[in-house]
């Protein structure tokens, strides 16, 4: 797509599929920011094309995480998150928590890394004295083989799409396109793969594969598998609109730290998985990314932006990123506030 083309698709549905193809002419940029924009504004979720993530990497991630979450329980054990390492979760939490909402934990298991999870125990401590999960080591299983290397491959790809999409966020907030750039060039980010396993029993009262929620940091790039649904985003009070997954496609969604950055310009939108249909005994992967900025920086909302509809200022309150995000993960893992 190019130009207008690409505008264009930000007006269709509310997930509009945006077209990255054109991102390396200025008016290619111009033009996707503007859709960007739009998106952001109306539902805080589109997904992208045309993003240069070279799908043979994207395979070899599926397969290899998988593979490792149809490993024994015992096998799995072995890399469980623990005092001091991100890795295996049985359960992946109870999502709703971070919303100070009681629901039945999460019908999910979870593997997760983060880029600052390579750097030494002296370089971590660094990291601020928050409880964070960017504070831990990361623990790698053994099989398969090949986890590491293509987890790590990953994680950068990943930080590359995300970075450049920051840019484009600037652009579409009418600020200089490198805006954002020395708020994350010593982020905390990390792969947090979910495995919804087969649902072999039937899920109580309220229990989902993740119940309702909204991202906590700035940006979110999901993978998701191309026949396997339940990813529905919130469309006004009681409207669940699904998320189909397009071949070779991200869902790319804004988390609360980023609307608040915008001074409430864009919206971070409440969403969930649903199980699937009685009788289906499928198990569902997806790999998300979620781009943090640096734990010490300041976040001070947009005043450009922060302005409500009847004409009155509301700028929010300045936060620091890592006391921001330390707050929302001991909500949904250490249930306390």
């Amino acid at each position: 797509m190019q130009g207008n083309q690409v505008a264009a698709t930000a007006a269709c549905g509310f997930v509009p599929v945006i077209d990255l193809s054109s991102k390396d002419t200025a008016q290619g940029r111009v033009a996707i920011a503007e859709a960007i924009d739009q998106a952001c504004m109306n539902s805080g979720f589109f997904v992208i094309v045309g993003h240069e993530i070279p799908q043979g990497l994207i395979n070899r991630m599926f397969t290899v995480t998988k593979a490792f979450f149809e490993l024994s329980h015992e096998e799995k054990s072995r890399v469980a998150h623990r005092p001091g390492v991100s890795g295996y979760r049985r359960m992946g939490g109870t999502t709703a928590l971070s919303l100070d909402q009681e629901t039945p934990p999460d019908l999910c298991e979870a593997f997760s890394a983060h880029v600052t999870g390579e750097l030494s125990e002296e370089e971590r401590k660094k990291l601020g004295d928050q409880w964070a999960t960017w504070t831990l080591a990361n623990i790698w299983p053994k099989s398969p083989t090949d986890f590491q290397d293509a987890w790590q491959e990953y994680m950068a790809a990943m930080g590359d799409l995300a970075a450049d999409l920051m840019r484009l966020f600037a652009l579409a907030l009418g600020l200089n396109e490198n805006f954002f750039d020395d708020k994350f060039d010593h982020h905390g980010s990390s792969v947090a793969v979910n495995y919804y396993p087969p649902q072999v029993e039937p899920p109580l009262p309220g229990q989902l594969r993740r119940g309702p929620h909204t991202d906590f940091g700035s940006l979110t790039i999901l993978y998701q598998e191309d026949d396997r649904g339940g990813l529905q985003v919130l469309q006004g009070k009681d409207n669940w609109r699904d998320v189909s997954a397009i071949p070779g496609s991200f869902v790319v969604n804004i988390g609360d730290l980023m609307a608040l950055w915008t001074g409430g310009r864009w919206v971070s939108t409440m969403h969930r998985v649903t199980n699937p249909q009685r009788g289906d005994t499928s198990s569902r992967l997806t790999i998300p990314f979620f781009y943090l900025p640096n734990h010490d920086a300041s976040i001070e909302p947009l005043r450009l932006y922060a302005e409500t509809s009847d004409g009155h200022r509301q700028f929010g309150t300045s936060v620091t990123a890592g006391e921001w995000m330390s707050r929302k993960l001991q909500k949904l893992f250490a249930g306390t506030a």
